[in-house]
């Protein structure tokens, strides 16, 4: 599990004390995205961002359900700010607390019985709905669970202007899964596929695009499903949105995520052949490489379709990185089931992918199968594993080692005028003297191609 906070922005009344925000995402890009919505929609009401949770009037923790102990993991972080609103009172201080997410949408009456502290429960389709829950809370009367499923109620009532910084930025396209993997909830707390039409999207990007962000990341549970009505009326898909952001002035780059295999179209396949902006990195995970335990988890595809998958996109984009997502020890799996994944692992080769032990999700129809695998045979096999694919990770990166790419700039770098940015394959790139070329793409010759990042100078530095 991955956690990130808010970075802090200023108000936009300056003439009126700043209330403050403090948000702790935790998971997936598509919560890092909601976040920032939630940030957008508490903005009118001069909520300002502050980066520590003992300055925050208002208090968010945006969930993730995927992960193990996920929900435990809340509790501990809810435990301590009850302390810290119990402090507060005593000097006639205020702090709201709210949970938003996927644990907020399952565990949403649960959370409110065992932690008191908490003033709202606002499941991940109902965080526009924050304005008008603050109001009721601060009224001590009206509901206060906002869970309901409606995607398009959500994106209709967030502000159109965002508030990102930067030159990068995250882009919900799609919402909700219609796979139901055997060990997966995210069809329980992010409801049925739906995809947000054309005009939106499009809407949103030309708008990041006006507030300097050259490249977008488009979000989905699974984002290749996406059918957003298109301007005929008539269901567009992912290729053909990829091709109309490319149009738009500024914006250079152009990734997605996540990917199911069976959602791979024959068109999206090419536009990776024939569109520039369309990066060459793709995050597709299989999460077994036996047949068996594919069956086991309702994945609805085999191990033979991936792999002749991977070599139709590999012959579209000889270049293209492959990531992926990978589970150990799902009930049922025997040593044959984990060496066909290590095999499949060694037949195609990752750039970059992450690997976890199965951990049970309530209500999930793995969590009551037969033949749950000890923990410790689980754990060997994730360090099996993750051996392999950190070996795989550093020789892709060594492997970039004296070529010359376009970088992408994003931030000072730790040392000096060193600047950091992404290659096309999404490694993180340190180049030497480049602080001042910051927001622009450059071509910069790699020099050092470690485990975690890679190491350059600009093209027409003399002497390159």
């Amino acid at each position: 599990m991955t956690e990130t906070l808010l970075s802090p922005t200023p108000s936009d009344d300056a003439g009126a004390p700043a209330k403050r925000l403090f948000i702790k995402t935790y998971g997936c890009q598509m919560n890092v995205y909601d976040s920032e919505r939630m940030a957008d929609v508490l903005r009118p009401l001069g909520y300002a961002a502050t980066d520590t949770a003992e300055d925050a009037d208002f208090v968010i923790l945006n969930t993730c359900h995927i992960r193990e102990k996920a929900a435990e993991k809340v509790y501990s972080e809810l435990g301590k700010l009850r302390e810290l609103k119990d402090a507060r009172a005593k000097v006639s201080r205020t702090m709201t607390i709210a949970v938003a997410g996927c644990v907020a949408q399952a565990e949403g009456e649960e959370i409110m019985r065992r932690q008191p502290a908490v003033d709202l429960v606002v499941g991940p389709q109902a965080y526009h709905q924050l304005p008008e829950l603050l109001a009721r809370t601060a009224r001590a009367r009206g509901e206060r669970i906002g869970a309901d499923f409606a995607p398009n109620e959500k994106f209709d009532a967030l502000p159109a202007a965002r508030g990102v910084e930067g030159f990068t930025a995250f882009l919900t396209v799609q919402e909700g899964c219609d796979k139901f993997c055997t060990f997966c909830v995210v069809p329980y707390t992010r409801g049925a596929e739906w995809s947000r039409p054309v005009a939106a999207v499009l809407a949103e990007a030309r708008d990041l695009a006006s507030r300097g962000v050259r490249e977008v990341t488009l979000l989905g549970q699974n984002v290749n499903a996406y059918d957003g009505e298109g301007p005929d009326g008539s269901p567009s898909n992912l290729a053909k949105l990829a091709y109309a952001l490319a149009e738009i002035p500024g914006i250079d780059r152009i990734r997605y995520t996540t990917s199911h295999p069976n959602d791979m179209s024959d068109d999206l396949i090419a536009a990776h052949g024939a569109l520039e902006a369309l990066m060459p990195w793709l995050h597709l995970p299989v999460q077994s490489g036996s047949d068996r335990i594919l069956r086991a988890m309702n994945r609805k595809h085999g191990r033979q379709k991936y792999l002749d998958l991977i070599d139709r996109i590999r012959a579209a984009r000889p270049d293209i990185a492959l990531s992926g997502d990978f589970i150990v020890g799902f009930p049922g799996e025997t040593e044959a089931d984990f060496e066909q994944t290590m095999d499949l692992v060694r037949r195609v080769t990752y750039a970059s992918a992450f690997a976890f032990m199965y951990s049970p999700r309530p209500g999930t129809p793995a969590a009551t199968m037969a033949g749950q695998v000890p923990e410790a045979t689980a754990r060997e096999r994730l360090h099996v594993l993750q051996a392999l694919l950190f070996e795989q990770q550093a020789a892709f990166n060594a492997s970039r080692t004296g070529m010359t790419i376009p970088v992408l700039l994003e931030k000072p770098g730790r040392f000096g005028a060193q600047a950091t940015g992404r290659s096309p394959w999404l490694q993180p790139v340190h180049v030497e003297d480049a602080a001042p070329l910051i927001g622009q793409i450059v071509p910069v010759r790699i020099e050092s191609g470690g485990f975690k990042s890679l190491g350059g100078r600009l093209l027409q530095q003399k002497g390159v």
